[in-house]
């Protein structure tokens, strides 16, 4: 998916569109966030994370033991643009990663946020979070939660491979332990997650979730 379109004038660089979608609407008192404005919250916290990459550091390893930081990149780019093509209930091919970054050089942070922006609206769409989507027909709103994992995880990755802080968006985390705890037995068999790392008592959210995954909440490059 190559949608090059231009974000508007009035839009910063980096931030997803706050256009108005139902998701906008009032919701019940009970209802859950709507994914679109979780992702929207999650971009906010990742996207300085990740254009504070420097060349030199995409070589570096991370707590995802099978990528270093420009694997990982160009993976979450790759899931970025793949779960557009999902809120639209079509499928995606996730055989092939491309080098978006060898592509698009010094301007792959500008891309990667135009993309989070298009992410956003995606799943802001009417229907997105309704009905089944994907190879595996999940529910739509199980299928955005992955996505958020992927952005969220991902970002505290990168954060530890390159020695930066990160905070998750407020509200995320409660999302994605649930995600987590319902979608891991699945996702260990499949070698998405790894074995559950070990967390004391009193662990933050933000660890559980991290060890729910397989990774070491104090994970460092050194």
């Amino acid at each position: 998916m190559n949608d090059t379109r231009d974000i508007p004038d009035e839009t910063p660089r980096g931030a997803p569109a706050h256009t108005a979608h139902p998701s906008d609407a009032p919701q019940p008192a009970d209802a859950p966030p709507p994914i679109s404005a979780l992702l929207d919250a999650a971009a906010q916290a990742a996207l300085p994370v990740l254009r504070a990459v420097r060349d030199d550091q995409l070589g570096r390893p991370t707590p995802c033991s099978e990528y270093d930081v420009r694997a990982l990149l160009n993976h979450l780019f790759q899931v970025v643009v793949a779960f557009q093509t999902l809120a639209a209930k079509k499928d995606v091919d996730f055989g092939h990663t491309p080098d978006r970054l060898g592509e698009y050089g010094a301007r792959w942070p500008d891309r990667f946020a135009d993309e989070i922006v298009r992410l956003v609206e995606a799943w802001a769409a009417p229907g997105a979070e309704d009905g089944l989507t994907g190879g595996m027909r999940l529910p739509a709103r199980t299928v955005g939660a992955m996505v958020l994992l992927d952005l969220t995880v991902h970002a505290w990755d990168v954060a530890r491979a390159i020695g930066r802080p990160y905070a998750p968006a407020a509200g995320c985390v409660t999302e994605l332990r649930a995600l987590a705890a319902k979608m891991a037995p699945t996702a260990r068999t499949m070698n998405v997650f790894a074995d559950p790392a070990p967390v004391p008592p009193g662990a933050s959210d933000l660890d559980v979730l991290l060890a729910e995954t397989g990774r070491d909440p104090h994970w460092t490059a050194g």
